[in-house]
């Protein structure tokens, strides 16, 4: 981490990841195209999102979460920064001649050689089925359809436990806690993924929030008795009400949002545990 002298109070507690070894070179052309910003609107034309808008203009990096080019190695050629994700990615050069980015693991250096086979070498970075990687590794970029892409872990510094294998499903110990099954056909990339210290970053000023695109939140009790549940009152104070509500008036804290008669719960063996509050 990189911390700055107290020159101005937003400097004083402003932190930032230190990006030596990333390029200082700008994205491949070919593997970027520009996203249209919708401000947290959807096609009316009304928020939906709040606190959305604004930010610095970005370049959307086309990352192949699949990596199904099989038994065919890949080096390492540059490590860069993605302004829409947390993660570093990586841009290899496939010995066919294909370039492509892809989610940066933790310790990635340029030169590294990385393979996708159905079972590869047990080595950081290396792409393989999950029944073919051993108890107790690490591993990101999980598929939970076979051939689907990776979909779990792929935030900076996430990574699953793989804690058994049994009866065609691979039990994993996911970032959360949770405990869930995935079928074990399903590929894994072995590792963390990159950028570890990522959740340690201070902003220290309103003014950072903004450059990426985060548009101020205004506390409930601080608004008026017509625009919130919590609004009104003389000075600061209490909610007034028991339960706790959204700007609509939804009853929310504790309320449980997951539908009951999903499909995957079946494979969910123990759920996360709850933070408990102080």
């Amino acid at each position: 981490m990189k911390k700055y002298s107290p020159t101005t109070p937003s400097r004083r507690h402003m932190t930032v990841v230190e990006m030596k070894e990333l390029s200082k070179e700008g994205p491949l052309k070919s593997l970027t195209k520009r996203l249209k910003s919708h401000s947290g609107r959807n096609n009316q034309g009304r928020i939906t999102v709040r606190h959305q808008g604004g930010g610095n203009k970005k370049l959307y990096r086309m990352v192949d979460f699949k990596q199904n080019i099989l038994d065919v190695p890949a080096k390492i050629e540059a490590l860069e920064y993605d302004p829409y994700r947390t993660a570093f990615i990586a841009r290899i050069l496939y010995q066919n001649g294909k370039r492509s980015y892809i989610l940066a693991f933790q310790s990635a250096k340029v030169g590294m050689t990385i393979v996708t086979s159905q079972k590869a070498p047990l080595k950081k970075g290396n792409r393989m089925l999950l029944k073919n990687i051993p108890v107790g590794y690490q591993v990101h970029n999980i598929e939970i359809v076979p051939r689907g892409g990776g979909k779990l872990a792929r935030s900076a510094g996430s990574y699953a436990e793989i804690l058994a294998h049994d009866n065609g499903y691979t039990t994993l110990k996911m970032p959360s806690g949770e405990i869930r099954k995935v079928l074990w056909d399903g590929f894994a990339s072995i590792g963390q993924v990159s950028n570890v210290d990522h959740s340690l970053v201070n902003l220290g000023k309103a003014g950072r929030s903004r450059w990426l695109g985060i548009r101020p939140t205004v506390r409930g009790s601080a608004m008026n008795p017509v625009d919130h549940p919590y609004g009104g009152g003389e000075g600061r104070q209490r909610r007034g009400t028991r339960r706790p509500k959204t700007l609509w008036g939804k009853v929310t804290g504790g309320h449980k949002t997951r539908n009951k008669k999903k499909w995957s719960t079946k494979l969910i063996v123990a759920r996360r545990v709850k933070k408990s509050r102080k």
